[in-house]
Parts: structure tokens; sequence; C-alpha cells
């Protein structure tokens, strides 16, 4: 698994229903105030094992300011909020060529229960957490903060 976790002031993520057909619909999906913007992706080899693993490094990074202003406060600590929106892009492997491979992400059908795993593991935590349409093409929105921008990949789990 990877995660792409950004500190925000706010985000907000609209999905886009039916946006293969003609009857396109954006419906909201998701908003916060200040946290964590996390973009997850799913590789077809992970485990629900790395995504409890991945939610409680997301939740105890420190990535938010102390009193001396030193990042040394996690989510958990500031009791900010969380958006977290599914991104198969993540996996892309731009090695060779002009077009990204995606051929290490997930299906739809393998990652939606690993994902929904990570979700529950954060909402276990005590957070506000958000969320896009699993799946669905999203509209994303942000204000980052600082910035502060993080990538995490799960330790493989063999």
């Amino acid at each position: 698994m990877r995660a792409l976790i950004q500190k925000v002031a706010w985000a907000e993520v609209d999905s886009i229903v039916g946006a293969k057909t003609s009857s396109e619909e954006v419906h909201p999906s998701g908003r916060i105030e200040e946290g964590i913007l996390v973009y997850v992706g799913i590789a077809s080899d992970d485990t629900v094992e790395e995504a409890k693993w991945l939610a409680n490094k997301v939740s105890n990074l420190r990535i938010f300011p102390d009193e001396q202003g030193k990042l040394n406060k996690s989510i958990q600590d500031v009791r900010g909020d969380v958006l977290i929106v599914s991104n198969f892009t993540l996996l892309a492997d731009a090695t060779s060529g002009r077009r990204p491979s995606f051929s290490a992400a997930a299906t739809f059908e393998q990652a939606k229960p690993i994902y929904q795993i990570f979700v529950d593991v954060l909402r276990e935590q005590g957070l506000n957490v958000q969320t896009g349409v699993f799946g669905a093409m999203m509209e994303v929105r942000s204000q980052a903060s600082g910035p502060v921008n993080i990538i995490i990949d799960s330790p493989r789990q063999d």
C-alpha cells in the first residue's frame, strides 16, 4: 500500500457518479477542516495487515507543530480531521515509455475491502474521517498547509 499524506487547512471531495456515461452526477462526498488529506493506493498483493499498519502509521505520524514549532504532534494529538481518497494512480510505474503502467494496482474487487479496513481503523481511533466514493472519478480541492507532503509505503508482509 502507498499513501500520500498532505497536511491541509481544509479539503473536500466531490464524487462523480456515472462519469463514463452521459448521466454524470456530482455528489459532495466529504469535507474536512484542519487535518490531513490522504490519497491511498492499493497494490494487487496488499493485505489486511498492511492496511492496519498503514492506518496506524498515518494516525501517529508527527507532522503538526508543537509549541516550539517542531513537527512533534500527530493527527491524534491535534484532533484534526482526515479525508481519505482512493487513488490507484499512486501505484503508477513510469520508468519506461511515456505512458505509466498501472499493472501493480489492485482490481476494484481486491482493493475495496482493504481500503475499507484502512478507513475503519482510523475511525476506530476516534478520528473524524471523511471519504470520497471508492472507485469513482473525483474532484478534490484543498489548501495545503506547510506545505507538508509525505509518502509512505507499507512494509511487505511475507
